[in-house]
């Protein structure tokens, strides 16, 4: 809500406000109804009629502000929105009129003068017309940019948030990786490579080197390229060979035409990661890992899929790994960010990501 009841101090200073400039605006009427040595209107009529006249916007401008968040002026909605607005305008402008002469002359004054002022003074009911449909004017303009600023908070409060999941899934990666176990057995294949295939060991080395810069490089990015995750994946997967050997097969199916899709950072890697260490790690039997890519209509589904004993029926649930990723997706494509877990039917794990198909001119560059 734009306007909250629950935010008195603002509607204390509205009432406030608004009763200012009643009373300024009936000394103006009072005064320029001087003439010929007296003052032919009644003060406290002139008070009474624009004390009402102002306060009445209390109980209007909220439904006005509701229009502004069910109609903005997006590019899509615009002619939709006018469409709204104008007569809707007219609506809210006769609406004060009406109110305005019922509390006045039925409520406070009594109606028996009311025939005489909608004589002589029918102007006046003319004059409110046109000035409530400059104050409707001014509250839907005061709404839109209320309404922009809160959604540009709100985007930068989303942008910080996505900036601190970012850096922290780095360094959940860098920590998974770097973890000293890890580490140790990355070593120990590097130097007993070295006692056995020279070439081999340094290839290993260059891999764990490559994996660390691509890791750094895109310390800033919110989303990459497909063909960068992917480079950053068989970094990972190189290295992860050296330590299974034969125990890992791992298959990476990607069309050309996926590769410049947009993707969530370090998106792949910590599903791989969980797949190796649940699917794999835990078996002495070979394992296998399929990643794949494809796109569906709008959408890009990027699935990995290991064969390992799956989970028993019932107890699907997510580790920290797969919730941060749930979230993140959330945070960037809301709704349209899906991650699905499943067991497959021939056996082992299957993980699922859907989010919009984006590449880097469609997207505007994000």
């Amino acid at each position: 809500m734009l306007l909250q009841r629950s935010h008195w101090h603002y509607w204390a200073l509205l009432v406030v406000l608004f009763s200012l400039l009643g009373f300024l605006s009936a000394f103006e009427s009072y005064a320029s109804s001087y003439s010929a040595g007296r003052y032919n209107l009644n003060w406290w009529l002139a008070l009474s009629w624009n004390l009402i006249g102002w306060n009445l916007w209390l109980l209007l401008a909220p439904p006005v502000l509701l229009l502004v968040q069910r109609y903005r002026l997006d590019r899509r909605d615009r002619l939709r929105a006018l469409l709204v607005y104008v007569p809707a305008g007219v609506l809210f402008a006769l609406a004060h009129s009406a109110l305005l002469v019922f509390i006045h002359f039925y409520i406070i004054h009594g109606s028996d003068t009311l025939p005489a002022f909608l004589i002589n003074k029918y102007y006046v009911l003319l004059s409110d017309f046109l000035t409530s449909a400059i104050i409707y004017v001014l509250i839907l303009a005061f709404g839109h940019a209320l309404d922009y600023y809160m959604r540009y908070r709100e985007e930068e409060l989303k942008s910080t948030r996505l900036e601190a999941q970012l850096v922290q899934s780095q360094l959940q990666a860098l920590k998974m990786q770097l973890h000293p176990h890890f580490l140790f057995n990355t070593l120990h294949s590097i130097s007993a490579l070295q006692l056995e295939d020279v070439a081999a060991a340094q290839r290993m080395t260059a891999r764990l080197g490559d994996f660390l810069r691509i890791t750094l490089d895109n310390v800033n990015a919110q989303e990459v390229t497909l063909r960068r995750e992917v480079e950053f994946l068989k970094c990972y997967l190189d290295i992860e060979h050296i330590r299974f050997g034969r125990r890992l097969t791992t298959d990476l199916r990607i069309p050309p035409e996926t590769l410049d899709a947009e993707v969530p950072n370090l998106i792949l890697q910590p599903i791989v990661e969980n797949a190796i260490r649940h699917g794999i790690a835990t078996r002495s039997a070979p394992g296998r890992i399929n990643v794949s890519a494809w796109r569906e209509n709008g959408t890009l589904r990027m699935r990995v899929q290991d064969n390992g004993p799956g989970l028993p029926a019932g107890t699907l649930k997510e580790g920290l790994g797969l919730a941060n990723t749930r979230a993140r997706l959330a945070q960037l494509y809301g709704s349209d960010g899906r991650l699905e877990l499943s067991n497959a039917p021939e056996g082992g794990f299957v993980v699922t990501v859907g989010i919009p198909f984006n590449t880097n001119e469609t997207s505007g560059g994000r």
